[in-house]
């Protein structure tokens, strides 16, 4: 009998084995969860108009049962609640929902789980999902995005950001430098071509853990929504809110910040 080679483990898209640091990070009030998404993610779940700075009357999540999906240490799940909603969070790191269930109300329930199965939930359990800096951590959004569909209620929205996939791509993009221009700008390598890399999950800390990151167009997320049963009602591309400290590249770096945007938000309806 011939032996058989071992199967090499897939590696895993879990954020579990830097829990603490991750939730280290997040306790900072300079960072873009809190001064760029945190806002323009409630604003946006609100159902109101107006701008990421106005203030909202009452609870503007009130009455909603949101689910919190990939969910981490529970930084938005805590918000949500915060805003009024009866709030669920899933992760499938054992030690990120551990940390969650320490810091949080006991009201949110948590759950280690794989956002590609749903099965704890029933059909038509929530009115919203928020999908917050994940979706280009997960191997198969097909199945998480048809997962949704079955757990939202009729007319139900999801809500999905990510980094820029136009400008933020894995190993293949980086900022520049035109002395000649005195301009700043972002070199993109490649973008049509799907894309799994290996990546360090703190990039201060060289020889640390690593997590899988995928790359996908723009494209590909419209047409995997679709495909799922959803259409997109809003796209917004969301800006950092940091500014260089003084020195000759400052205007041209603070430019750059305005022009190339971070973050891609989306706006999912059930059909």
């Amino acid at each position: 009998m011939v032996a058989q080679k071992p199967t090499k483990k897939a590696k895993s898209t879990s954020w579990g084995g830097v829990a603490h640091w991750y939730d280290t990070l997040l306790a900072g009030d300079d960072t873009y969860q809190a001064k760029v998404i945190l806002p323009n993610l409630l604003r946006a779940m609100s159902d109101k108009k107006g701008s990421p700075t106005e203030t909202f009357e009452g609870k503007s999540l009130a009455g909603n049962k949101v689910l919190d999906l990939a969910c981490g240490q529970g930084f938005f799940a805590r918000a949500f609640f915060q805003e009024g909603a009866d709030t669920t969070g899933v992760d499938l790191g054992k030690q990120l929902i551990l940390i969650a269930k320490k810091e949080s109300p006991k009201e949110i329930k948590y759950f280690p789980h794989s956002a590609e199965d749903l099965s704890l939930f029933e059909d038509h359990s929530f009115d919203k999902i928020a999908i917050v800096l994940a979706i280009q951590n997960i191997e198969a959004p097909h199945k998480v995005f048809k997962e949704c569909v079955r757990v939202l209620k009729p007319h139900g929205k999801l809500f999905i950001v990510l980094n820029h996939p136009a400008f933020r791509v894995p190993k293949a993009s980086a900022w520049g430098y035109d002395d000649e221009a005195k301009t700043q700008y972002r070199r993109v390598d490649s973008y049509m071509s799907e894309s799994k890399v290996e990546i360090e999950m703190n990039p201060s800390k060289r020889g640390g853990p690593t997590t899988v990151s995928f790359h996908r167009p723009l494209q590909y997320y419209f047409k995997t929504l679709a495909n799922s049963g959803f259409v997109v009602a809003r796209l917004e591309e969301w800006l950092s809110h940091r500014e260089s400290e003084f020195g000759p590249r400052k205007k041209a770096e603070d430019r750059a910040r305005k022009e190339i945007p971070m973050f891609l938000f989306l706006e999912v309806l059930k059909k």
